[in-house]
């Protein structure tokens, strides 16, 4: 089963991961320092669990949970009991206080069951207003966020759809769509021609015509996409 750890302090990281040792069948897939950090993971990895802190820096374990659009199973680790209540108000699997003993781990490790992932999707139901589409994902070569929509781009078509580009992207072919910044999403089937911008970043041609900057971060992670 595939976990995030989340959590400010980097020791507090490398003691589970040292615990976490004893159960081969987790396999940790990445941590996080920061809410920011995991809400950019969470959606890519689609783990089946995340061992979450709670008081972070800037935002705390249950403000990051409020802004997942597909939550997985929640094993809490934190140095504070206040939170019990709340946690299990949110369906929290399990409550661990710091320091964790490695005998109560093992029994919110007991209670994990592997996630079921949706299904790739081959084509969606697009509807904006009284107009409405049955499109092909093959089609589409651009979705952009605008706060809680996503503008989906296609044959001419801008529609906007009211869920989140970290739901649409949970459900596509990471092979094939890119997150090329928080806010943009391409097809890589679609890509026309790539350049070095003047910040240094990648910038995307596609075949519609659009042009589409990477972030410093993602514009390395696309290098070795597509092997530049």
């Amino acid at each position: 089963m595939k976990a995030v750890i989340i959590d400010d302090e980097r020791i507090a990281r490398q003691e589970l991961r040292r615990l976490l040792l004893a159960h081969p069948e987790i396999e940790i897939a990445a941590e996080a320092q920061n809410g920011f950090e995991a809400l950019d993971l969470i959606p890519k990895l689609a783990p089946d669990v995340i061992f979450l802190d709670i008081q972070m820096p800037e935002m705390t374990g249950f403000e990051m949970l409020a802004k997942l659009d597909d939550v997985p199973q929640i094993i809490f680790t934190t140095a504070y009991d206040e939170y019990a209540i709340r946690a299990f108000e949110v369906s929290a699997l399990d409550y661990l206080l710091k320091p964790i003993a490695a005998e109560r781990l093992a029994l919110a490790v007991a209670k994990l069951r592997p996630r079921k992932i949706p299904p790739r999707l081959e084509q969606v139901f697009v509807r904006d207003g009284e107009r409405c589409w049955l499109v092909r994902v093959a089609d589409i070569f651009l979705l952009e966020s605008e706060g809680n929509y996503t503008r989906v781009c296609f044959k001419g078509e801008r529609p906007l759809i009211s869920k989140s580009l970290a739901a649409l992207e949970a459900r596509l072919d990471p092979a094939v769509f890119f997150r090329t910044s928080r806010a943009q999403i391409v097809n890589l089937k679609w890509v026309q021609a790539v350049e070095t911008g003047p910040a240094g970043n990648l910038v995307i041609t596609l075949r519609s015509g659009e042009t589409v900057s990477a972030s410093r971060r993602q514009s390395a992670a696309l290098r070795e996409a597509m092997s530049l």
